[in-house]
């Protein structure tokens, strides 16, 4: 029998990888499909070859699995970044957003990303960059924000 070959491997092999991290179940099939090959007998460093994982992932997995069982190799809780606003200066920011942005002493009357920067710069003490603000925006549901509500 021929032997089957995927052309252009190398870059299919980057786009399951990149599907495996976009969702947290494929993350954890990826951690059984791992466990599984090595009840059929491969080492920790051939798994990990295998699955273009750190030998030392793939070791991590099996301390999972044994403290804690198939539920152990589920994501846990990512804390994340911490926010750089508190609640009560987020709920005052929301308020600002619904104001002309002249009244904070800023050259404009719309707000934009790089306004909202500079504002939070001058006003909250907060160094966000353009994007950050923008997924302000995002967060509080608009993109740009007329001056009037």
């Amino acid at each position: 029998m021929q032997k089957l070959q995927i052309p252009d491997s190398e870059a299919v092999r980057k786009t399951i990888r990149r599907e495996i991290v976009r969702s947290e179940e494929s993350r954890y099939a990826h951690r059984l499909h791992g466990l599984l090959l090595l009840t059929a007998g491969l080492s920790c460093r051939e798994v990990a070859k295998l699955l273009g994982e750190d030998s030392t992932t793939v070791q991590r997995w099996v301390r999972r699995f044994e403290h804690g069982g198939l539920e152990a190799l589920r994501e846990g809780k990512r804390s994340g970044r911490p926010r750089q606003l508190n609640e009560a200066q987020w709920h005052k920011l929301e308020g600002d957003l619904r104001m002309d942005p002249r009244e904070f002493g800023l050259p404009t009357k719309l707000w934009s990303g790089r306004v909202l920067s500079e504002h939070l710069r001058l006003h909250y003490a907060v160094d966000l960059g353009l994007r950050q603000s923008q997924r302000i925006f995002r967060r509080i549901g608009s993109g740009r924000r007329n001056a009037q509500p």
